[in-house]
């Protein structure tokens, strides 16, 4: 691996690339802060799907997508003359020390559930007067829900057992279908919420992504219905003309194959 002093250059080069960049590309001297957030967005997005999939290679360059908006929006900042990337650097690792008394100060934890709690603890003494007030209200629902739930865990706000997260969600699965029998469509949205908030704490217990596990199972189906897609077209028929129980028939098989041991497919 690469010395201190290898990092530092190459840091710097990027730096100076950057420069490069604003001063004479015609697209990177656009850019502001809101063209380039969807942006952000997007490569936070396929970083995600890189690790999903476990490819190394793939988190690398997507890692090198994200360092390189991280210098731009420095960049940014540092020709508003309001902040540059030593001033973000150091931000980060003031933060750092602060909330990692353990580590840089005398206070003692015994586990991992203790730096939790002290870490929310501090980040109410900063001036965070809500203890929900830091989740970002764009945050997808499930990520949302997470969050919600960690945080409120924190401070105290939480189950003692798994067991009885899982009495809850079958509490709120049954008040889901009483709504459901009654036709009530708006009564029944707001109970089916409730069943996916409590699953999502009930996999949080059993420390169990559920966001990283949704797209696990969205990525499994992917494939196994571009099989069955691939099946109909050797078979000269289109998907439409298929009855649902060849489809299925080849479902079975695509199941088959993505759980032998020589596969790679989830």
């Amino acid at each position: 691996m690469n010395s201190k002093q290898e990092k530092l250059a190459a840091f710097e080069r990027l730096l100076d690339i950057m420069d490069e960049l604003r001063a004479k590309c015609p697209w990177d001297k656009k850019q502001t802060f809101e063209s380039l957030r969807y942006l952000t967005i997007e490569e936070t997005y396929e970083l995600g799907d890189a690790i999903l999939n476990s490819n190394l290679s793939e988190i690398k360059k997507e890692l090198g997508d994200l360092l390189l908006h991280i210098v731009f929006y420095a960049k940014l900042g540092s020709e508003k003359q309001v902040f540059d990337i030593a001033d973000v650097a150091n931000n980060i690792s003031d933060k750092l020390i602060y909330r990692h008394p353990h580590i840089y100060g005398n206070l003692k934890v015994n586990n991992e559930n203790d730096v939790k709690k002290n870490w929310e603890a501090l980040k109410l003494k900063e001036g965070k007067n809500r203890v929900l007030g830091g989740v970002p209200k764009g945050l997808p629902s499930i990520v949302k829900a997470q969050r919600i739930q960690e945080k409120a865990a924190g401070v105290g706000f939480d189950w003692d057992k798994s067991e009885q997260i899982w009495l809850k969600v079958q509490e709120e699965i049954t008040e889901f279908e009483e709504e459901v029998s009654k036709g009530d469509l708006k009564r029944s949205e707001e109970e089916f919420g409730d069943v996916l908030f409590s699953l999502i704490n009930y996999a949080r217990f059993l420390k169990i992504n559920p966001d990283n596990a949704l797209e696990l199972t969205n990525q499994k189906f992917i494939k196994r219905f571009d099989f069955i897609e691939s099946k109909a077209k050797q078979l000269e028929k289109k998907l439409s003309d298929m009855s649902l129980s060849e489809m299925e028939a080849i479902w079975k098989e695509a199941k088959n194959q993505s759980s032998s041991p020589d596969s790679n497919n989830c």
